[in-house]
């Protein structure tokens, strides 16, 4: 945005400096013009009057001494003609009458009139100035006094007039760029600050911390308003968050506690309930270990939500072993083999505790899903500076358009309502990998299924578990 606002100002500045540097060069040129024109005027004016009396006794060879005793002085070609246009006096020999130019001036001589000053003289018209003035005697034209004058001189001073002017403008365009880029640094001061802490805010309020104020007081009234706007606006977000995750943590908790002793009083009534009614009395039951298993979440949740903690360095290798050999047992009950492949001795970054969450929550909606007596594997890669585990079932998957979906929070699939669970595993997982900038990315593999892949900073080399 600097640039493009630095640009603008500049463009502006320049269009300033050629409005005002265009008339200024032409206006100096014309000057120059109109300066050669008037001195070479006079000169043919002065040679029409001494060939007033050559012309009238018939002895024009009398001037050719004066004429070319200007010529050799000023290098300025003179010329008398007579009434009919023909040359009967020159400064230097075989001076004649054959640009059409030349023939136009003399012909407006000898008409009576005074040569104009014409086009605008510029620097790459390397054209000579010709005037004519007309030999006048007892008010009638006898003749025609013509001078054809070079303007290089001219010309040179029109070049360094417009290098002065250039010169100038290229001064005033480094004054006005040195005066812009303080002034376009403290317009977008504010700017900086407001986009640095956007960023800030977004880490504060996923990794559950305070927001920073953006602090500073310079630029603009405007956008020192905005920043006021801003720092309350980022206060009531973060104030919302917490009191959100405060009262899922809370609520949470609290309910555990009276779902507990309602397990409890429902489990004492076990034989003592009618054959009749016996249905309903599992169903109380399940229901109460589904929202026991939904407040267990929940609160996974608000954990994860609200930790604090910084991401340290963590052995993937070690962790997958650990986790597999703890839902092994689960595994086994439903004769589904856990395998572990891919690359060894990766060390990531993530929130302690963290990969174990993940794991947890994935291998028990794998467990969920695949088919008993199939293979659950979980894969550890290492792409660029990122680290890749993954969790392959073998079970129903989703359908294409679901994938989208299967990470928000109590979503579950229309095809998956008859198995246990709250829909927030994935969620969950989402909400961990969020907090070191991962993703999670669900695919559907070639032979059925569901591959969730979880993508997580590698840690730099001074981080690594040693």
């Amino acid at each position: 945005m600097r640039s493009r606002l630095l640009t603008t100002v500049l463009s502006l500045l320049v269009l300033v400096l050629a409005g005002l540097g265009v008339p200024l060069a032409a206006t100096v040129a014309g000057a120059e013009q109109q300066r050669l024109f008037l001195d070479r005027l006079t000169d043919v004016t002065r040679f029409a009057s001494l060939a007033q009396r050559p012309i009238i006794d018939d002895q024009p060879s009398v001037i050719e001494r004066e004429l070319r005793r200007y010529d050799e002085v000023y290098r300025i070609a003179v010329a008398i003609t007579d009434r009919d246009g023909v040359v009967v006096a020159r400064s230097r020999p075989g001076l004649e009458l054959t640009d059409r130019k030349v023939i136009d001036r003399v012909g407006l001589a000898l008409a009576g009139r005074h040569s104009e000053p014409g086009d605008l003289m510029l620097p790459w018209h390397d054209e000579p100035l010709v005037l004519a003035a007309p030999v006048l005697a007892d008010g009638e034209v006898r003749g025609a006094a013509l001078i054809i004058s070079p303007t290089a001189s001219a010309r040179g001073r029109v070049v360094v007039w417009w290098g002065a002017l250039l010169l100038g403008s290229l001064l005033a365009l480094g004054a006005g760029i040195l005066f812009a880029l303080p002034v376009v640094r403290w317009i977008l001061k504010p700017v900086q600050r407001l986009d640095e802490a956007t960023g800030k805010m977004v880490t504060a309020l996923i990794m559950g911390r305070p927001v920073e104020p953006v602090g500073g007081n310079g630029g603009p009234p405007e956008l020192r308003r905005l920043t006021h706007s801003f720092e309350q606006m980022a206060a009531a977000v973060g104030d919302v968050l917490a009191a959100q995750r405060a009262f899922v943590a809370d609520a949470s908790h609290q309910l555990r506690n009276p779902l507990t002793a309602l397990r409890l009083r429902l489990g004492n009534l076990e034989g003592h309930v009618d054959a009749e009614a016996e249905v309903h009395h599992e169903a109380a039951i399940e229901e109460t270990d589904r929202l026991n298993r939904l407040l267990d979440e929940l609160l996974v949740m608000a954990r994860a939500e609200a930790s604090s903690l910084d991401p340290v360095p963590i052995d993937v290798d070690d962790i997958i072993t650990e986790r597999l050999q703890a839902w092994s047992a689960v595994a086994d009950s439903r004769h589904v083999e856990l395998v572990q492949t891919g690359e060894t001795d990766l060390v990531a970054m993530l929130t302690p505790r963290g990969l174990e969450g993940i794991l947890d929550a994935l291998l028990d909606n794998a467990l969920k899903f695949t088919h008993d007596g199939t293979v659950v594997e979980v894969a550890a890669r290492r792409i660029d500076n990122r680290v890749e585990v993954s969790v392959r079932d073998e079970g129903p998957g989703l359908r294409p358009k679901e994938l989208e979906r299967a990470t928000d929070r109590f979503w579950r699939s229309p095809s998956h309502q008859n198995v246990p669970g709250s829909g927030l595993g994935l969620a969950i997982v989402t909400r961990i990998v969020a907090r070191v900038d991962g993703n999670v990315r669900l695919e559907l593999p070639k032979g059925g299924g569901l591959k969730v892949v979880v993508t997580m900073p590698l840690a730099p080399p001074e981080r690594s578990i040693r």
